[in-house]
């Protein structure tokens, strides 16, 4: 067993309780002789009675084989019994817990891992791998393993994370009710190439236009290597290749409001029986009927194993910690391009000898997807809703 480590964790701010005990004047008033022993000021830091900070012992466990790298952190010893088990769904304060016997436990988060001071909007995420206490109420989670990785967005200046531990994500889109929104599908596809997760493109309700109108488009991004798939939930098309491409794997389903992800998954596993329900036709958007991330196990394919995470609908994905520089590399029509440049910084918008920009005036580029880098490249760490790809500032995730 590795050495226990300590490390020194800050608290957020206005999230730790008041030290003092008591009324401190009473206090004084009563014992005079002893006032100058009282704690007189609050330390930011260090080992007094006020500090926000603590010293957390953290005992590394040898890696299982089931786990990934790195994983198998867990807090000090504990006197119940302790289990390892994976995060399905978080609901508010609650998270449900799936371990190793089949149970599902409806587990409350240690008080410490939501005190602590993180960039992060909440410290536990569908899919993360948890260690946690029997108790007899329920669970308590101790700690959070490692992640492998994790599909974020920014959120009101803090990360939010959709889903972690995932081997893809099916990026869907509709053809019409709502209207496809491509810039959309570019955010998304920079934040799974950022977080080195496998992008799958699907564009659903393709019955209710001419697919034709949707090829050009759909083979852009086949050249670049994604998987496309054209389909519909009602009448069935394509949906062979997606259950081909979602067997035995755990899938992210991501995409605006409306688009029929859950449809999408009755359709290829009828004993879901999600919830779902019709777009508005005011103004052909989505209802939220998927209000949290929740990873469903399906039966797909031969191979066992295989899940889905159904995640809400999202009106607005702005990038998380992605600077300008980073955008091109995340465009796989446009890395290539960029290393011919005459300038190393060339920001593909004014430049002299500019190879992305020659590739796109002799056609080897397609001209949406360049204006869709330099809108990202530009945008980058800005808080306006209105730069965030599809102009809408509604919230959601609600």
């Amino acid at each position: 067993m590795p050495k226990p480590r300590k490390v020194r964790a800050e608290f957020r701010k206005n999230r730790s309780t008041r030290r003092r005990h008591g009324d401190l004047t009473r206090a004084v008033a009563a014992d005079p002789e002893h006032a100058s022993d009282m704690a007189s000021s609050e330390r930011l830091s260090g080992k007094g009675e006020l500090t926000r900070k603590r010293t957390v012992v953290i005992h590394d466990a040898p890696a299982r084989p089931d786990e990934p790298s790195g994983a198998g952190v867990t807090t000090a010893p504990v006197a119940g019994a302790t289990w390892r088990g994976r995060v399905m769904h978080v609901h508010g304060l609650d998270s449900f817990v799936r371990i190793d016997d089949g149970r599902t436990i409806r587990c409350t988060t240690r008080r410490l891992l939501r005190t602590l001071s993180t960039e992060q909007r909440h410290p536990i995420a569908a899919g993360d791998w948890v260690r946690i206490r029997d108790e007899p109420g329920g669970g308590v989670i101790q700690s959070i393993d490692p992640r492998r990785n994790s599909l974020c967005r920014a959120s009101r200046g803090r990360r939010h994370v959709l889903v972690a531990n995932v081997d893809q994500v099916v990026i869907v889109g509709s053809a019409a009710m709502p209207d496809l929104k491509p810039a959309l599908i570019d955010r998304l596809l920079v934040a799974a190439e950022s977080a080195g997760i496998r992008p799958i493109i699907c564009i659903n309700k393709v019955d209710l236009v001419d697919a034709a109108r949707l090829v050009p488009m759909a083979g852009v991004y086949a050249r670049m290597g994604y998987a496309t798939v054209l389909c519909s939930a009602v009448t069935g098309v394509g949906l062979a290749r997606l259950r081909h491409e979602l067997a035995g794997r755990l899938t992210a389903i991501v995409g605006q409001s409306g688009v029929g992800k859950s449809s999408l998954l009755n359709a290829l596993d009828p004993s879901l029986a999600l919830r779902v329900a019709e777009v508005s036709r005011d103004n052909e958007k989505g209802r939220h009927t998927t209000t949290t991330a929740r990873l469903i196990p399906h039966t797909l394919g031969e191979t066992a194993g295989g899940a889905f995470v159904d995640t809400p609908g999202v009106r607005q994905f702005q990038l998380w910690e992605i600077v300008p520089a980073e955008v091109p590399a995340a465009f796989r029509d446009l890395r290539p391009l960029a290393n011919l440049c005459r300038f190393p910084d060339c920001s593909h918008t004014h430049e002299l000898d500019c190879a992305v920009k020659h590739a796109v005036a002799d056609g080897l580029l397609d001209t949406r997807r360049w204006e869709s880098c330099c809108h990202l490249a530009a945008t980058a760490g800005s808080s306006d809703p209105d730069a965030m790809g599809d102009h809408d500032s509604s919230e959601d995730f609600e």
